[in-house]
């Protein structure tokens, strides 16, 4: 079978597909073959050496959490799923981008009927990661909610499930995301010199919390407009949320098989839009990733195996 695997830390160039041998399932995994599977920014930083000290590689390395498709084999003491069944899930081996991968019964769930192959395969990262901020800051109908990276994979859901709890919302996006952001009833901001002033506008009052997924000094920003320590979460600047006291609730934070049914579900009859910005064919990776990497993507990047 075909998968993407790199041998050393470095740029895009290190990314290869190879042809390794079928993984066979061992006690209460899966083997799923599979039809979509995201790719993430996190990815990007564990294959250049960045978290290193966080998230080590041993190489050869995988890639890959998020993954759908159709389960090919069980193994021994497997519940809950059968040869062919249809499911969504995630793994944390690293493995995701490449025709089969190995998933734990307990970390998948059946595909819901009108779910598209590419959500489903793009949306445990970026909608774990989602949910966790926003349980993070715990927003309420009176409170005034900023999402740095609005419409980025993790941004476009917080602010729809930030809206879910009756918030409202402030959204900072490059203008050209501005429209969408509107149609969903968030409050768009463009981000840049002067943004604390247009978000004090657009608030017309306090701030009462702040998710940032973008980092580049937005917890210092939700500082500067009064919002306090426990209700700021960044996913991205773990310093400077070290600093102040701030949480850093991510997809660890809501990695589990509950947390994710429930958004496939909100997903597939249309209360959550999951944006699939492209797809890519497995042999494309690179490209898949040079596209993730010049930013400003709205929505999912999603290889098809």
């Amino acid at each position: 079978m075909k998968a993407v695997r790199f041998h050393t830390y470095g740029g895009i160039d290190v990314l290869r597909v190879e042809e390794v041998e079928r993984p066979v399932p061992g006690p209460g995994q899966l083997l799923v073959e599979v039809r979509a599977a995201g790719i993430q920014p996190g990815e990007v930083m564990i294959r250049e050496g960045a978290r290193h000290g966080r998230w080590p590689a041993t190489f050869p390395s995988g890639q890959g959490s998020d993954l759908a498709g159709v389960v090919a084999e069980t193994g021994p003491e497997a519940r809950g799923f059968a040869v062919g069944d249809e499911v969504l899930g995630f793994t944390h081996g690293r493995a995701s981008h490449a025709e089969y991968v190995l998933a734990d019964d307990v970390n998948v769930v059946s595909r819901p009927q009108g779910l598209s192959w590419e959500v489903a395969g793009s949306l445990y990262v970026a909608g774990t990661t989602a949910y966790a901020c926003v349980f993070a800051v715990d927003p309420g109908p009176s409170d005034t909610v900023v999402v740095s990276g609005a419409a980025g994979g993790v941004g476009s859901l917080a602010v729809q499930l930030a809206r879910r709890r009756g918030a409202t919302v402030i959204g900072l996006a490059s203008e050209r995301n501005h429209p969408w952001l509107k149609d969903r009833g968030i409050v768009p901001v463009a981000y840049g010199e002067g943004v604390a002033d247009r978000i004090r506008q657009a608030a017309g009052g306090d701030v009462d919390a702040f998710v940032d997924t973008f980092g580049d000094g937005y917890v210092d920003l939700a500082v500067e407009l009064g919002v306090r320590p426990e209700r700021i979460n960044t996913i991205r600047d773990w310093q400077a949320a070290a600093k102040i006291g701030a949480r850093t609730y991510g997809e660890g934070s809501a990695a589990c098989a509950v947390v994710l049914g429930e958004l496939a579900r909100l997903a597939a009859h249309g209360e959550l839009e999951v944006a699939v910005a492209r797809t890519y064919p497995l042999d494309r990776v690179r490209e898949a990733f040079h596209d993730l990497q010049r930013g400003h993507t709205h929505g999912k990047i999603v290889l098809r195996p």
